[in-house]
């Protein structure tokens, strides 16, 4: 008869991945065909356009960031130019 309790062993934690493939999050696998390729670059180029068109429209809202082009300081900078 066994005395005591039994003896669990701990699981052990591998820092090794599982899965395998591309790893979570924002990782997107590049087409291989032509048309693909291409839709792919215009979307991109059309996005970047609305981002700066969207951060530009934010900054002259705000005004008041050094960061961001497009606001009051550049205005004064223009108007003063001319």
């Amino acid at each position: 008869m066994a005395q005591g309790t039994k003896k669990f062993s701990k699981p052990t934690t591998s820092k090794r991945p599982q899965a395998l493939g591309p790893k979570k999050g924002q990782r997107v696998i590049a087409p291989k065909k032509r048309i693909l390729i291409k839709q792919n670059a215009l979307k991109k180029k059309a996005t970047s356009g609305l981002t700066a068109k969207t951060e530009r429209n934010l900054a002259e809202k705000a005004g008041h960031l050094e960061l961001l082009p497009g606001g009051k300081k550049d205005k004064k900078k223009a108007q003063a130019a001319k």
